[in-house]
């Protein structure tokens, strides 16, 4: 029970009497990778969702980092970055980062500390000063990979963190992943770009219809790094989890 992170217990999520999230059963350890697969409507924003307690599961049980979502405790220990966020048009990522630092309770001087080293880290030093209305997409996706990783969590939960990232930016950001894994900390992440989850993932989660139809490391479907997981996924949504 220890090495897990969160435990998600036949969880199911209902919006009226459609079920979004079809009694899901999934793990995650203590410095592991796992990607989160599964096409348009799935379940997997919901899924996340339910793990930052933005939403309660109808039926089913999360425990992350052994306590409930919702605890404050709990979720002080979590960076995460939703699909589409909505920032403060005005304010530069300097002040972006210090407002989260604020909601946080972090330390101003842990806060600035802590924006120089996320700032280089994702590529935002010669933009800092400039307001994020003017970001490009790509560049508004840093900001909040820059927001998630603030308070240097232990768990990272991301929602289509690669969606807008030129190639250059999606290979420093893989890199920066990578880094975080190897210091123990332990990231899921919903995409739907297989070649990135391929490269970074210890397993994998396919989601169709509500319902995980596979889970299980990235070896087994794609062992031999041949760029393989797309036509396996593809084979997977098809038989319906049979593979």
């Amino acid at each position: 029970m220890d090495d897990k992170v969160f435990e998600i217990n036949s969880v199911s999520r209902l919006f009226g009497h459609v079920a979004v999230v079809d009694d899901l059963t999934l793990a995650l350890g203590k410095g592991e990778v796992v990607g989160f697969l599964g096409t348009n409507g799935a379940g997997k924003t919901t899924t996340i969702k339910m793990l930052i307690g933005l939403l309660r599961p109808t039926s089913g049980t999360i425990r992350l980092f052994g306590g409930d979502p919702l605890d404050a405790s709990t979720r002080r220990r979590i960076g995460y970055m939703p699909e589409i966020a909505y920032y403060y048009p005005f304010l530069n990522v300097r002040e972006l980062l210090a407002f989260y630092g604020g909601i946080c309770g972090m330390e101003k001087k842990l806060v600035r500390s802590r924006t120089d080293e996320l700032l280089e880290e994702v590529g935002l030093v010669d933009a800092a000063k400039r307001p994020l209305k003017e970001y490009s997409k790509g560049m508004l996706q840093r900001a909040g990979i820059a927001q998630a990783l603030l308070s240097d969590p232990d768990l990272l939960i991301l929602d289509e963190p690669f969606t807008g990232l030129d190639p250059l930016a999606r290979i420093h950001f893989r890199n920066l992943l990578k880094k975080l894994r190897d210091k123990g900390k332990s990231i899921f992440f919903s995409s739907h770009e297989l070649g990135e989850t391929e490269l970074l993932c210890d397993n994998i989660a396919i989601m169709k219809k509500g319902r995980c139809i596979y889970q299980g490391p990235v070896k087994r479907l794609a062992g031999d790094g041949g760029g393989n997981l797309e036509r396996l996924f593809l084979d997977v949504l098809e038989k319906g989890g049979a593979a």
